[in-house]
Formats: C-alpha cells, structure tokens, sequence
C-alpha cells in the first residue's frame, strides 16, 4: 500500500517524488553491470588475494555451475555428495538450484556454503521468482500474462519481490529475465516465458524486472542471447537453426538484448542457435562461438559483465561436443561461466590440455576468475551469514498473492463482446457454466454455482464427439446464459496445445451463439482455434486467483486493462483487447 503523509508533508509532494522516481527507475544508466564488477581497493584486494590461493584446476573449477538437484521417477533427487565432493576435490564456484523444497535447500545452502573454502556463487533459473524451482512456493505470473500489462512499473515490482526471494534464501544470480521475442507462435521452448513479440515491449518489460533485482542487489541475466524466440526446435533436444542475416538479427532479436545493455543488465546468458550469418562452422552453437560472444556480444554490443553459458548438459550442444569439449569450446568463445557442464573432472582435464595446446591461456583464466571474484565480492559473498530457516517458506510466499492480484487485474484482457448485455442481472437469469479441459468443478465453476445457481457441465479433453454432441444437445437453449471455461491445456503449442478437433469443434460452436461468454485460461495462442467466438475474454493462466478475476468481471467490479502480447489470429493482432483504463498501480504500492 502506499505511504501515509508525515506530519506536514502533502499528498503532491508524495507524488512528486514517486514520479521522479519512475523516471528514474525507467532512465538508462548502465552502471549496473559495472557495479557488479566494481573494482574498489576492498574487492581488488578481496578478489586478487583469493585468486592467488587458487591452484590452476580449482581456478578452472571457479567457472563452473554445477546443478544440485533433479526431477526422478522418485521423486526429487539431491545430488549432495556429488557436490560436497567437487567442492571439497575442486573447489568449484558456483551452484544452481532446481527441485525441492525451500527448507531442503536452505539447508544444502547452508551445508555447501559451510564446506566451500571460496563462497560459493548461488544460482537459480527462476524466471517466475522461486516458485518456478520450489515446490512450497508460489509462482509469479508467466512473463507472456506480464506482457499482457500495459504498466511497466509492474514488472519492476515482480523484479523486486524475486530479489526479496533471493536475498531471503541465500541467493545471489537469477537467471531472468527472458528477452526472447516470442515472433514463432510454433516456438517449442520459449512461447509463455517470453513479454510477447513486441521488441519494444520485451526491452521495456526485460529492463523494468532487471532493474526490480538488481537496485536490491540480485544479479538479473538477460537470456538467451542473441535470441532464441524465432525457431522450432528445442535446444534442450538438439540444435536449432536461425537463417537470418545479422541486419535481420539486429533489427528484431538483437533489440532487447541491446536495450538491456544500455540499462545496465549485469550477466547475460548465451544460447545453443546454430546461426550462420554468425558463425558458418559446421554444427557450431553461439554459445561456443567466438564470433558470437567475444565479437558481437562483447565487442560489438558492448557488454562487460558475466557471460554464463545456456545449459551444457543440453542436446543443442551436447550431441556435437560431448565430454567436456563445450567446456573448452565455451571459454575459448569468451564466456566467463560454464552452467551444467556435467563431467567437472573430464572438462577440466580438457580445459588444461587446451591450455598446452595454446587454444587458451592461463591469462585467460585468471581474467576470468577474477571477473568471477569481483561479481561475488559485490555481490556479499565476502560476508556471508547462515540462513535462518524460521518461517522461510512463509517470508518466500509472503509478497506473492497481492502481486499477482495485480498483475492479473491489468492482464486480463477483453477481446471480443458482442451482447453487451449477457453478463447484466445474471442473478434473475438462468445460466450454465461448461468446464471444457476438467471433470470436476474448478474454482471458477464452483464460484458460478455458489454465486449464481449456475448448472455445471464438464468436458475433459479425452472426450470424443459424440460426447460433445451429447453434451451440446443437453446443454441446447435453455438458458439465457452460458459461461465457457476453457482450463488445463498444455502451456506450449505442441499437438494444438492438446486439444483435439472435437473439442476445438465444440468450444467453436458453443463459443459462437449470442449467449455464450468464453474465459481462456491459459496460453492465449490457442485461441486462434476459435477467433470468431462472440464474446472473448483472454484470460493467460488457470489459478483461483485468475478465476478470481474473471467472478470480478462477471459481477462488475474489474475494467479489463490488458492487450494482446502476440498476435494469436488475422482477428487478434499483438495489442488487441477493448481499451478500458488498467488498474492504476503505482510501483511501489505493493510491498
């Protein structure tokens, strides 16, 4: 909430100096990268005086990021005696979080840390805050339904409450935000984890979450450099292929990443693309190219802070370079960290002979573990403290709701109304609700029964169509008003997102009568299936807090304030949405 005046101050004054603030927040600076790598007598001395106590192989091992867990047919599988032994055998750098719970991995922080004779740099890929990884933790929005917000200061505020999360639990790097331009809708990888496929959007919104982690000390990696929103396949699989020219490149997906520069990003992730107006070598990712990080990133784009690599443990690299030679291709490149490289002994021993063979050299190393050094002295390394585990997973959910509340009320967007009077004195109509995707009642369908003695109807996706007609026959036009639902499709475009002719049939066909409302929850690209629906709420995710909104709008009490973040139809083009005035949501209003 905001302030209250101190004694004597006016309510213009607050908002004079909120004001300046967001100009402020949203100026280009570009000192943040170079805060992170801030050369003071303290961090000089720091850095130059761990670095000498280094033996050559634990100087390699700095570089690493070595994950700590992993999703099993068990469960959830921690690989703490693997990384006890690297810290203990190789002393290596960094650590990335994945899977478990937030007092799990506390505790392995705390045990690692305890263990580690140089502190270690903690790591997570949490693109929507801690909830992405931690399984007692409530996600943030995706970054397309952020997209969908017409306010950046939001974004700033999602920025913010991630680096609360960090710096509660002993975090220090957030691999986020993604600056993909999400331009193929087909896209198998990147699609929701995009701002959309406006580049001006994806700068604006990627610099706002930035700078909401990095003015509280987290540092933010821009991803996956040069842009990896145009291809149709996986790089956790194989690699893909950009065939683009470089005035192509640098007029779109090169956009963000340039901006974000500008603003002060502090590390940059690098991805598995095969693109030849960058680097014509046969199967040679960007992540290993010279051409791409040392030339274009670095000299050309002017970046100086950390480079991590995309996952080495990943296909797109993986399946050309196996067996600690994408470590070695990775630094000659130019990258200062190695994320997953999978075999520590087996890549160090490369990164040593490719030292002999003078393809590096030791100069190099030290550049870069110093590099390294001074990121972790600025960013508290020097002076670390045990996490305090009373309460954690608490304080970590603590901002989430109300942020999200937020966030939805200004995504959601109203695409098509036809019969501006369907949702007017529902209390004295009869109306239906249909739960496309489900088989039992929802949040959303068990608000409409409560609140307005809706019948309730339930299609799940494995229904054929026969059950459908059945279904439509029975639903018939015995009411004055039906509510559509359309839940628990898949998030990426793969199989129609898993929706199956009859069903897309049936959303079409009920969705295009005049008394018939439709909410989509979800990736707002399958709605290209049913553009011609009469009444059309996009509605991006499929939570009770969404289901919340959309009761909101039913009843009246939310104006839609939300825009298409990427053109799902010839219809419904990027923008698209009926303007209503968004919430208003100063930046600094959530706390």
């Amino acid at each position: 909430m905001s302030r209250l005046p101190k004694p004597g101050e006016t309510v213009i004054f607050i908002i004079m100096k909120k004001i300046l603030l967001i100009a402020f927040l949203f100026s280009s600076s570009g000192s943040f990268a170079q805060r992170f790598l801030e050369v003071t007598p303290q961090s000089k001395h720091w850095a130059d005086s761990t670095l000498k106590r280094l033996s050559k192989r634990q100087k390699i091992a700095q570089l690493m990021v070595v994950r700590t867990s992993t999703t099993s047919p068990g469960g959830v599988t921690f690989y703490e005696k693997d990384v006890l032994k690297y810290i203990r055998k190789y002393n290596i750098g960094s650590i990335c979080l994945f899977q478990g719970t937030s007092l799990q991995q506390a505790l392995l922080i705390n045990k690692l840390q305890a263990k580690a004779r140089t502190p270690l740099m903690v790591c997570v890929d949490g693109e929507t805050g801690l909830g992405m990884r931690f399984s007692d933790v409530i996600p943030f929005p995706d970054q397309l339904t952020i997209g969908a917000v017409q306010n950046p200061s939001i974004a700033y505020n999602v920025g913010e409450a991630i680096a609360a999360q960090c710096k509660r639990i002993g975090i220090q790097v957030d691999y986020a935000p993604v600056v993909d331009i999400n331009n193929n809708p087909a896209n198998p990888v990147i699609n929701f984890r995009s701002f959309g496929e406006d580049k001006y959007k994806v700068a604006s919104f990627g610099s706002a979450i930035m700078k909401g982690m990095q003015d509280n000390g987290i540092l933010a990696c821009a991803k996956h450099f040069p842009g990896h929103g145009d291809v149709s396949v996986d790089s956790h699989y194989d690699l893909p292929v950009i065939n683009k020219s470089l005035a192509q490149l640098d007029e779109l997906e090169l956009y963000p990443f340039k901006t974000m520069i500008k603003d002060g990003i502090g590390s940059v992730m690098v991805a598995h693309l095969y693109i030849p107006a960058i680097d014509t070598t046969t199967n040679r990712a960007t992540s290993l190219s010279p051409n791409n990080v040392s030339k274009l990133l670095r000299q050309d784009l002017g970046f100086q802070g950390l480079t991590f690599t995309d996952a080495l443990e990943m296909q797109g690299v993986a399946k050309f370079f196996p067996q600690g030679e994408a470590a070695v291709q990775s630094l000659i490149a130019g990258n200062d960290m190695l994320c997953l490289p999978g075999d520590i002994k087996g890549s160090i021993r490369k990164v040593r002979r490719a030292i002999r063979k003078k393809d590096l050299s030791w100069k190099d190393i030290d550049e870069k573990v110093n590099r390294v050094l001074l990121a972790k002295y600025n960013l508290g390394l020097n002076d670390l403290t045990e996490i305090d585990t009373n309460a954690l997973a608490s304080d970590l959910n603590s901002p989430t709701k109300v942020l999200k509340q937020q966030v939805y009320k200004n995504a959601i967007t109203l695409l098509r109304k036809d019969n501006a009077g369907l949702l007017t004195n529902l209390n004295a109509k009869k109306v239906a609700y249909v739960g496309v995707g489900i088989d039992k009642a929802n949040r959303f369908g068990g608000e409409l029964n409560g609140r307005l003695k809706a019948d309730c109807y339930y299609l799940p996706y494995s229904a054929n169509q026969a059950s459908a007609d059945s279904l439509m026959q029975l639903i018939g036009d015995k009411y004055d008003a039906v509510i559509l639902g359309v839940h628990k499709y898949k998030k990426y475009p793969a199989g129609n997102f898993g929706v199956s002719k009859d069903i897309v049939s049936f959303i079409s066909t009920l969705g295009n009568k005049e008394n018939v409302f439709s909410f989509i929850f979800g990736n707002p690209y399958l709605i290209s299936n049913f553009s011609e629906t009469k009444n059309l709420m996009a509605c991006y995710e499929d939570d009770p807090l969404m289901h919340d909104m959309a009761i909101d709008f039913i009843e009246g009490r939310l104006i839609p304030g939300g825009t298409l973040p990427v053109t799902v139809s010839p219809k419904y083009q990027y923008g698209s949405g009926i303007k209503a005035e968004p919430v208003s949501l100063s930046h600094r209003d959530i706390k």
